[in-house]
């Protein structure tokens, strides 16, 4: 185990917990894909293959994106907004049309689909930590850091909001966050808070999937709905969690997983409580928290802004996507599509987020190797000033 670590670098109790999390990921997708393989008259070993295929090759991403020193990701994150940008143009008009949304695209040749909001995440995430960094001396000037900053946030915005509510609210209010970090005005943010709600109101009024997103709130708001199925999803979710029990049925053995649309992806969190119980949805969500707190501990470790700032946006994002997806299970929140950071089951969503850890370890290692540094030039000095003077 020390000889295998010792080829990864970067914080190890980070490493630690993305282990953990991709195999509970496999056990949990094995036990829920059963409805899935037998509607689509497949073996639930074909998904679990391709799962671990998917998990394998995070793994690979997320080693090589460790390996690259993280200053190269602010050259990279421009490249990332130009493709991003008109990407997610293309797929608001023209993507695949699913659940009444134009979320994915397909990738030619290989006909697998993908979700450009992925990558959306990471463009903006890491290119706002560049322009952060790169803005601090006129941070405060309207016209020199303030607009072009919120104008690249609110762009992306507008073009995820219509398809996907959830994701491009998590997204601001990420972004938010960085913006706090990096020093924006109070008041300057509050002003373009307002403007998001307002352009909020008319999506959620306007929008094409106006119907579900009203018909959503309106269930979680008052707690039933009038036609049994706009709450079916989240009605399910509880009677996993509910008959999960301190510590649940046991792998394999869930129930709601037959009942459940989703209980791979959206919902898995809820299986996980009925097959673990309790306790095992205790234990998830602290792995989640522990990941935060490693994240803040590199943030505050991190001797340059742009590292700092890159640590702080993907920590904030991948945490608040998994609490998110958590808070929905247990009925906290209203139905969204959002996955559960490496522990869901899908493609795109597993390979981004490998990569997003992986700029993140990209950061620790850069502090482990400026440490090393100076215990060694440290070294050198006590020892030369050991050796006595000649003649």
């Amino acid at each position: 185990m020390e000889q295998a670590f010792s080829k990864l670098k970067g914080d190890r109790w980070l490493w630690i917990i993305i282990i953990v999390l991709s195999v509970w990921s496999l056990l949990a997708v094995y036990s829920s894909v059963g409805t899935l393989a037998y509607k689509e008259g497949k073996g639930t070993e074909v998904y679990l293959i391709k799962h671990t295929l998917l998990i394998f090759g995070g793994f690979a991403l997320m080693y090589f994106s460790h390996l690259l020193d993280y200053r190269w990701y602010a050259g990279i994150s421009k490249i990332l907004m130009a493709i991003t940008i008109p990407l997610l143009l293309y797929t608001l008009l023209f993507g695949n049309t699913i659940n009444e949304a134009n979320r994915w695209v397909t990738i030619p040749v290989i006909n697998q689909t993908f979700q450009t909001s992925d990558l959306a995440k990471l463009a903006l995430i890491t290119f706002l930590a560049r322009t952060l960094t790169r803005k601090q001396e006129n941070i405060k000037d309207v016209k020199k850091a303030f607009l072009p900053i919120m104008g690249s946030v609110c762009l992306i915005f507008v073009l995820i909001a219509p398809a996907n509510l959830s994701t491009a609210l998590m997204l601001f209010g990420v972004s938010v966050l960085l913006l706090i970090i990096g020093r924006i005005s109070i008041k300057q943010i509050a002003y373009v808070c307002f403007g998001v709600f307002v352009l909020l109101i008319l999506v959620v009024a306007l929008g094409p999937r106006r119907q579900t997103y009203m018909s959503r709130v309106e269930t979680y708001l008052s707690g039933e709905a009038a036609d049994d199925d706009k709450s079916f999803q989240s009605d399910h979710a509880k009677i996993a969690i509910a008959t999960g029990g301190l510590l649940g049925k046991g792998p394999g053995n869930s129930t709601q997983r037959n009942v459940l649309p989703h209980p791979y992806s959206d919902f898995i969190f809820a299986i996980i409580v009925e097959e673990y119980g309790t306790v095992g949805g205790f234990i998830l969500v602290c792995l989640y928290v522990a990941l935060m707190f490693r994240c803040i501990r590199i943030v505050t470790l991190s001797p340059k802004a742009f590292g700092a700032l890159l640590a702080a946006g993907l920590g904030f994002s991948l945490t608040l996507q998994a609490l998110g997806n958590m808070a929905v299970a247990v009925g906290l929140g209203p139905v969204t599509g959002i996955p559960l950071p490496l522990v869901s089951m899908g493609g795109t969503s597993i390979l981004f987020t490998s990569v997003a850890f992986g700029i993140i370890l990209s950061v620790s290692r850069n502090i482990d190797e400026l440490k090393g540094k100076e215990l060694i030039d440290r070294n050198k000095k006590v020892v030369v000033g050991e050796i006595p003077a000649m003649g």
